[in-house]
């Protein structure tokens, strides 16, 4: 295994580390210092192995997920499913955007609009009118952008001694600390990737005619499944590798000086330049301009190959415009309506809560179904997934259950 392995699971590692997930690790450690830390190498499995499940599922099936959920489930299960994901979507497309705009500003000054619009144009562009293999390296080279986050953290005073005991695990009581577990787990484990990687992993079949379905072709197997496992659990080591960097950079600076509530991630951005310097305010501004650019397209094609699935539409970002126009469209509108969150009198805070709240309700009921049908031979055929991966997976849908029942007692209280 090497590089040219790198494709779907390393893209979708680093479309995790998105604007608004930016946000929820600068608040963690602006509010929290180092004693979240731990939670990264515990969520690790977890989101590792449900990406590689979902992955495996579209290579031996050769369907993304949302077919698989069409061909497997009542009608009622997929299009409700892939409703909510559309829906919270377009809400974090929106945050995304409001992000990206906010630090261009910062950069270069002018309005945010004027910049989140732009940025909309560009990723559009590149998504429906450059051919995907060249698209997909122009992802793979602005997945370099993820270090500026690690430069930030070596450009500031850390006290790499607390830092290191925060990889310890420690429970605190309250309010706070439990909506902090809860919004890194949401921010871990979100939906869209999984419809992501696995519509990437079935459209390999669509792309290369020497490629097929494993339950067809079981002879792939074997280098197949090596190279998803390998290519996923790189990809989803850099995300909290990089979500490492972000809690230790914001409780080195933000929380050390007292800043305790950050509501965007520009906004962490803005607050760096007086205690770190402009330097470093402006590596971490450019740095969320690099993964909104990431994480957007990402994010639309998740509701792209969601919906074309369920309604068995032609779809692929490696298909022509004219063989899947609807796929296309579909990329299109939610691209632009995000933009209309923008628009609107939305708090960005406001935003990314309702978007987890919506994610919350969609992961578990989303990941139950997907573990259910990863281990039955009549989908899966020779080729369903080890009782490993099924323990590590269900634990991951638990987890998931107790963050959307305290996100449920939160609005209750």
């Amino acid at each position: 295994m090497g590089l040219r392995d790198l494709g779907p699971g390393l893209l979708t590692g680093v479309a995790d580390d998105d604007p608004s997930n930016i946000a929820t690790y600068s608040q963690v450690g602006a509010r929290f210092g180092y004693q979240l830390i731990w939670t990264l190498w515990v969520f690790y499995p977890l989101v590792a192995v449900i990406q590689q499940v979902s992955a495996e599922m579209a290579r031996a099936t050769g369907k993304g997920l949302a077919a698989n959920l069409r061909d497997h489930y009542p009608p009622w299960v997929g299009y409700s499913l892939v409703a909510i994901l559309l829906v919270a979507n377009v809400i974090n497309i929106g945050a995304d955007l409001m992000a990206m705009g906010g630090a261009a500003r910062l950069l270069f000054g002018g309005l945010r609009l004027s910049y989140a619009a732009g940025f909309l144009v560009i990723i559009v562009t590149l998504e429906v009118l450059v051919r995907y293999e060249r698209y997909a390296r122009v992802l793979e080279v602005l997945s370099l952008a993820l270090l500026a986050y690690v430069a930030t953290a070596f450009s500031v005073h850390v006290d790499w001694r607390q830092a290191l005991a925060g990889f310890v695990p420690t429970l605190m009581p309250g309010h706070h600390y439990a909506t902090a577990l809860v919004a890194i787990a949401g921010t871990t484990i979100s939906p869209y990737l999984l419809f992501w990687q696995a519509g990437q992993e079935a459209e390999i079949t669509q792309r290369d005619s020497t490629k097929a379905a494993l339950i067809a072709r079981p002879a792939q197997a074997p280098c197949e499944l090596r190279r998803i496992r390998f290519d996923t659990y790189i990809g989803m080591a850099l995300s909290q590798i990089v979500a490492f960097f972000i809690i230790v950079t914001a409780a080195a600076t933000l929380g050390a000086h007292g800043i305790v509530r950050v509501d965007t991630a520009s906004a962490a951005a803005s607050a760096l330049a007086p205690l770190a310097g402009p330097w470093t305010s402006a590596v971490f501004a450019a740095g969320l301009v690099a993964t909104g650019l990431l994480a957007i397209p990402a994010m639309a094609a998740a509701c792209a190959y969601a919906l074309a699935g369920i309604l068995r539409w032609p779809q692929g970002l490696g298909a022509p415009i004219h063989a899947a126009p609807r796929f296309y469209l579909v990329l299109v509108l939610v691209c632009t309506a995000g933009l209309g969150i923008v628009l609107l009198p939305f708090n960005s805070m406001r935003a990314l809560y309702l978007s987890a709240a919506l994610n919350g309700l969609v992961a578990v009921p989303l990941l139950a179904c997907m573990m259910i049908l990863a281990r039955r031979r009549s989908v899966m055929g020779r080729f369903v997934i080890t009782t490993g991966s099924l323990i590590v997976g269900w634990a991951a849908t638990l987890v998931m259950a107790a963050a959307a029942l305290v996100l449920v007692d939160s609005w209750i209280t």
